[in-house]
C-alpha cells in the first residue's frame, strides 16, 4: 500500500501471537478509473478528498471518478484507494542543455497536467570535477507559476557510467522522472534565472504529454500478470468495496468489467458496487430491464436510482452513478453501528446536497429488492422500517445467507480480520505452540464479537467453533512450510455454520470454503475429527462460497 506522503514505500502491521486480533476496517473503497494526472497502476491509499486533487489532480470533465471520490467522502467514506488507468496516455518530456547535447528527461506520470520543471547547480561541487551536479525537480500546480506541490533534489550526480552517483541509476528510483536516452559526455548547464542572471533557474517541461484517449472495458480490466487497472490493486493489502464509475458521462461500464471485478473482489473477499445502467431513468425501467439481466452475484451490490448532485466544474446539478456515494453512506453507518445491528434510520440516507434522481414507490421497492436491487432515499421514510439491504445474490440460487448485505459483509469482516491477525505464524519462534496459539487467539476474537452480540441469543457453542489440526501443524514442524486451521461461525439458521479453511505459507495467504465432512477433514487427527463428528451430527453444515 502506498500514501500520498511516501510513495512506492509499502507498510504493512503484523501482529504477533500476544497481541489480539485486530478488527480490521468494513468500509475502505477502491476506485478504479481515469484521472487528470497521477500514478498509473498503483493503489494509492487517500484519507481526503484533498489529498485526491493532490495526487490525481481533482475533479476532470471527461472522468467520473473524481466525482465519485468526491462523493464519497462527502457522504462520510474514511479511507478510499484509488488506481489511474490510462489509454495511450504520454509523458511529457524535460529537456536540460549539456554543451552541445541534451540531457533528457521524462515525467513518472503521463498526461498534459504534469507540470514539472527542473533546476540544475554546482553548489559544493570542487572546481575541478566536470561531471558532478546537483539536480531540483518540482512538480507544480500551474505551469509557469511557482506553487510547488512536489520536490525531489539529487545532489552530487554524475555522467560518468562507473560512478555510484550516476544520474540514470539515481533517477531510477525517482518518484517524478526518469532519464531518457543515453547521458552525454559533459553534465547538464547551470540553470540561471533569465532577468537575475545568477539566481538558481529552472527549466519547464516540454508541452508533448498526453492524456490518451478515453477508458475502454480492457483498459479498466487490465492484466493479472503485469497488474494493471483492476489488477493494480494487488498493491493494496486489503480493500472492502469496489468501485468502478462509469467510463465516461455518455458510457456505462460493460458486462465484461463487471463479471471479472464480481470474480476478484471474491477472490479478494470484498464487495462490488454496481452502478444502475444510465438507461434506467425510472423504477419501471429498471424492472424491464432486469428481467433480461442476468449478472447475480454474492459479491456485489446495486442502489437504485442514480443520483442527482451538483457539479462543481459545470455549475449545475447532474445526474451521478452512485456508487461512491454508496460507499461513503455504508462508511458512515459502519462508524455508528456494528455491522451485525440495524443502521439507525438518520444513517441510511444520502447526506444533504444529495438526491435520488428519481422516486420509488413503494410497491417498486420491494420489487426491485426482490431482484437483489437496494433503493437510495434523500429522507426518512416510515415504510422503510424493517428493510434489509440485500446483495446481487437475492432471487439466485445461491446461498440464502448471502443475499442478506449485512449478513454477507459481516463474514467477510470475520474471515479477513481472522486471516490477517493470523500471519504471524509465518515468523513464528520454533519454540512457540502455533496450533495452541492461534486456537486462543481466535476464540478470543470470536468471544469478543459473540459478547457484542454479533451472534444474536445463541449459546457461546453454537455460534462458533476453531479447530487447529495438531497432526499437520505439529510443533517441530516450520510454520513457513505451511499452516492450516479451520473456523466456523453461525449461520441465520439455527444450528448451521458457515465453515472457512485459512491456511498461511510462504506463497501466501489463503481463505477457502469448507464443509463439516470427512472429506474436507482428513487431514484432521483422530480427536479433532471425533469432536467435529459430534458438532456435525447436531447441524446441517452450510456450503461458504
Amino acid at each position: 500500500m502506498v500514501t500520498p506522503s511516501s510513495l512506492g514505500l509499502k507498510v504493512q502491521e503484523e501482529h504477533g501471537p500476544d497481541e489480539a486480533i485486530a478488527r480490521l476496517g468494513t468500509a475502505r473503497t477502491a476506485f478504479v478509473g481515469r484521472t487528470l494526472r497521477g500514478p498509473v497502476n498503483r493503489a494509492i491509499l487517500l484519507r481526503s478528498f484533498a489529498e485526491f486533487q493532490h495526487v490525481f489532480g481533482g475533479l476532470w470533465q471527461p472522468s467520473r471518478l473524481g466525482y465519485a471520490v468526491e462523493q464519497f467522502f462527502d457522504n462520510g467514506g474514511r479511507e478510499a484507494i484509488v488506481v489511474r488507468a490510462v489509454n495511450g496516455a504520454r509523458s511529457a518530456t524535460l529537456t536540460l542543455n549539456a554543451g552541445g547535447a541534451r540531457l533528457t528527461l521524462r515525467a513518472v506520470s503521463p498526461g498534459t497536467r504534469e507540470f514539472l520543471r527542473a533546476s540544475v547547480d554546482y553548489d559544493n561541487i570542487p572546481g575541478d570535477d566536470a561531471a558532478r551536479f546537483n539536480l531540483t525537480v518540482q512538480r507544480v500546480r500551474i505551469q509557469g507559476a511557482g506553487h510547488v506541490e512536489d520536490q525531489e533534489i539529487f545532489p552530487q550526480l554524475s555522467v560518468n557510467s562507473g560512478d555510484e552517483r550516476h544520474v540514470a541509476a539515481v533517477l531510477a528510483n525517482s518518484e517524478l522522472v526518469r532519464l531518457v536516452g543515453e547521458v552525454p559526455g559533459q553534465r547538464p548547464d547551470r540553470t540561471l534565472d533569465g532577468t537575475a542572471g545568477r539566481a538558481a533557474g529552472y527549466v519547464s517541461s516540454n508541452a508533448d504529454g498526453d492524456d490518451g484517449a478515453p477508458l475502454t472495458d480492457y483498459d479498466v480490466i487490465g492484466s493479472e500478470i503485469d497488474r494493471t487497472g483492476l489488477f493494480a490493486l494487488e498493491g493494496a493489502d486489503y480493500f472492502n468495496l469496489l468501485c468502478i464509475p462509469p467510463l465516461s458521462r455518455e458510457q456505462d461500464v460493460g458486462p465484461s468489467v463487471l463479471l471479472v471485478a464480481a470474480r476478484y473482489c471474491k477472490q479478494r473477499r470484498a464487495l462490488l458496487i454496481v452502478d444502475p445502467p444510465s438507461a434506467w431513468d425510472t423504477a419501471d425501467d429498471a424492472l424491464g430491464a432486469l428481467r433480461g439481466w442476468n449478472f447475480s452475484s454474492e459479491n456485489a451490490l446495486m442502489y437504485f436510482p442514480r443520483i442527482l448532485a451538483h457539479d462543481k466544474l459545470r455549475g449545475h446539478f447532474e445526474s451521478f452513478a452512485p456508487c461512491g456515494a454508496v460507499a461513503g453512506m455504508l462508511a458512515r453507518i459502519d462508524e455508528t453501528n456494528p455491522l451485525w445491528a440495524p443502521p439507525k434510520l438518520e444513517e441510511t440516507v444520502l447526506r444533504p446536497g444529495y438526491r435520488p434522481a428519481c422516486l420509488v414507490a413503494e410497491d417498486r421497492r420491494m420489487r426491485l429488492a426482490l431482484r437483489g436491487v437496494n433503493t437510495l432515499q434523500a429522507v426518512r421514510s416510515v415504510a422503510r422500517i424493517g428493510y434489509k439491504p440485500c446483495t446481487l445474490a437475492a432471487g439466485s440460487a445461491g446461498a440464502q445467507d448471502w443475499q442478506s448485505l449485512a449478513a454477507r459483509r459481516l463474514a467477510l469482516f470475520i474471515v479477513n480480520s481472522i486471516e490477517r491477525g493470523t500471519r504471524w505464524v509465518l515468523a513464528a519462534e520454533p519454540d512457540v505452540d502455533v496450533a495452541q496459539r492461534v486456537a486462543a487467539q481466535v476464540r478470543v476474537f470470536f468471544e469478543q464479537l459473540y459478547e457484542a452480540g454479533a451472534f444474536g441469543t445463541r449459546r457461546m457453542e453454537e455460534a462458533f467453533f476453531v479447530v487447529c489440526s495438531r497432526r499437520i501443524n505439529a510443533p517441530d514442524c516450520a510454520p513457513a512450510h505451511g499452516f492450516q486451521f479451520l473456523i466456523g461461525f453461525a449461520a441465520s439458521r439455527r444450528m448451521q455454520f458457515h465453515t472457512f479453511r485459512i491456511s498461511h505459507s510462504a506463497s501466501g495467504s489463503k481463505v477457502q470454503p469448507a464443509s463439516l465432512d470427512r472429506s474436507t477433514l482428513a487431514d484432521f487427527s483422530p480427536q479433532e475429527l471425533e469432536w467435529v463428528d459430534k458438532l456435525a451430527s447436531q447441524l446441517e453444515p452450510t456450503q461458504a462460497p
